[in-house]
């Protein structure tokens, strides 16, 4: 960890390359980063709620296709998915001469897509883990309250497994923000975009990627201390007295 620190020192030092220009191109693709990762997340997390419940039904025709979706993009690569969005929307017959290819050419949204439906598969899974462990006693409990099944999903169900799938669901916010790096070959700036671009200006790919590497590393600890103090904050109740 020193010697990384010292390189680091040595590169900020060196102003052929970290000038306030390429500065600016990593700060550029720090906040294009966090964009795509955090509304993909957001998005994803909204659809995993109500396919965990679904995924759980009892009716085939309700988790089966869900099954399905999950199946697929957990089964293949997100760089795949990424390709097959990104290049699969110019095949859609007519689709350029509607108003939504204002919107799906910039290759963020295809990205954004892909993203999303990537991360809602695999918290789907998480969710529906966590679903499926609530202890009996609490069900019966609600069901002896009188509870609708709707209002037992609320108050009972829900925030119960939101707390137990917690820490993998820090583990799948973290590979997103991993993952994410492959965005910069659909043409889009982000991280690893911007030291792509320091690169091929300045003909210093470990001096380039080695600093992109530490605002991971920094994002990274930043979103797992995020999570242990979520965590201590939402499992504090299980603690022993006075522990």
């Amino acid at each position: 960890m020193e010697a990384l620190l010292a390189r680091l020192e040595a590169l900020l030092a060196d102003n052929s390359i970290f000038t306030l220009q390429t500065l600016s191109y990593y700060g550029e693709g720090l906040v294009t980063t966090v964009q795509l990762v955090f509304l993909s997340l957001v998005i994803g997390l909204v659809m995993a709620v109500p396919l965990a419940i679904g995924r759980g039904s009892r009716h085939r025709w309700i988790s089966l296709p869900i099954f399905l979706y999950c199946y697929v993009f957990r089964g293949t690569p997100l760089l795949v998915q990424l390709y097959l969005i990104y290049y699969g929307v110019v095949f859609v017959e007519g689709i350029q001469d509607t108003w939504l290819w204002l919107i799906l050419e910039k290759p963020f949204v295809p990205a954004l897509i892909a993203f999303t439906l990537n991360t809602a598969a695999y918290t789907t899974e998480i969710f529906r883990g966590a679903i499926k462990a609530t202890p009996r006693g609490e069900i019966e409990a609600a069901r002896a309250y009188g509870m609708s099944r709707g209002l037992m999903l609320r108050r009972i169900v829900l925030p119960s497994a939101f707390r137990r799938a917690l820490p993998a669901y820090g583990n799948e916010v973290i590979f997103m923000l991993h993952a994410s790096a492959i965005a910069s070959v659909v043409t889009i700036m982000d991280l690893t975009g911007a030291a792509r671009f320091v690169y091929a200006r300045y003909y210093a790919p470990f001096d380039a990627f080695l600093f992109v590497a530490a605002i991971y590393l920094c994002l990274t600890f930043a979103i797992l201390y995020f999570f242990r103090w979520l965590e201590r904050r939402l499992l504090a109740h299980l603690k022993p007295a006075g522990g």
